[in-house]
């Protein structure tokens, strides 16, 4: 089955990119953590859910805001890195269950705010897991995904084709207006954008893409360069480097 696959895939790149990836977004700037507090509407009072959370990078700082956080993830070694991370910040208000995003393994209306972060382009099924997040959340609680996207079907076509190269679990980024109709039934729409800037060096030192996709990865970037079709304002400045584009949208069930 195509899920069971995707599932399989998801595992083995996740598992080995635990680590380096944990490393990687360790670094993050705080503004981005922030935007995504800011805009999920976080305060003390909030119970949390962390959808896809990886190694508790976002979960662990919404947990020095939220009254308490629970982090769901497919991958035990993804959990495993944030149960670390959780001991190094000396954080008590967080739970971490090993668990799929569809369908979650929590009652209807058991968080008041529900998140998940560069996630969604991994999928099979956006729809069915959007409902998911919106089905576990309150009445009158902020569902809110942050993810890369696109902006047009051929955008989106060539962009899922470079992050194959590098990534074999990447499925599809969507396009802004797809992610947009994912909120069509929520109230209180709020959009915020960044770009994420990455080297393309220290970006494939990180992954674990097929035999050759490297190579095609950096190809590809290149080619790009003055072109933008991709989306991505690949250069050349003192090596090759891109920036992912990144929407927050979150809106209130």
């Amino acid at each position: 089955m195509v899920v069971d696959e995707q599932r399989r895939l998801i595992l083995d790149q996740f598992t080995r990119q635990a680590v380096p990836f944990s490393e990687m977004h360790a670094r993050d700037d705080a503004e981005i953590h922030q935007l995504l507090i800011t805009t999920a509407g976080i305060t003390s009072v909030d119970q949390v859910l962390d959808v896809a959370c990886g190694p508790g990078l976002v979960a662990c700082e919404v947990a020095k805001v939220a009254g308490h956080v629970t982090g769901v993830d497919l991958t035990p070694a993804m959990i495993d890195q944030a149960r670390t991370r959780q001991r190094s910040l000396g954080l008590v208000n967080l739970t971490w269950v090993l668990g799929d995003a569809q369908p979650l393994p929590f009652p209807d209306a058991t968080f008041s705010r529900v998140v998940t972060r560069y996630s969604f382009h991994h999928f099979s099924d956006p729809r069915g897991v959007f409902a998911e997040l919106a089905r576990v959340c309150r009445p009158g609680g902020r569902v809110t995904v942050c993810d890369v996207f696109t902006t047009s079907p051929q955008q989106a076509e060539a962009y899922d084709r470079l992050e194959r190269f590098r990534d074999p679990s990447h499925t599809h980024a969507l396009q802004l207006a797809e992610l947009e109709e994912l909120f069509a039934g929520l109230a209180d729409v709020r959009r915020e954008f960044y770009k994420y800037p990455v080297r393309v060096n220290e970006l494939l030192s990180r992954s674990f893409p097929d035999a050759g996709g490297a190579d095609a990865f950096r190809h590809a970037v290149r080619a790009d360069i003055g072109i933008n079709a991709l989306g991505i304002d690949a250069a050349n400045n003192s090596g090759l480097q891109f920036s992912f584009p990144v929407v927050i949208l979150s809106g209130v069930k």
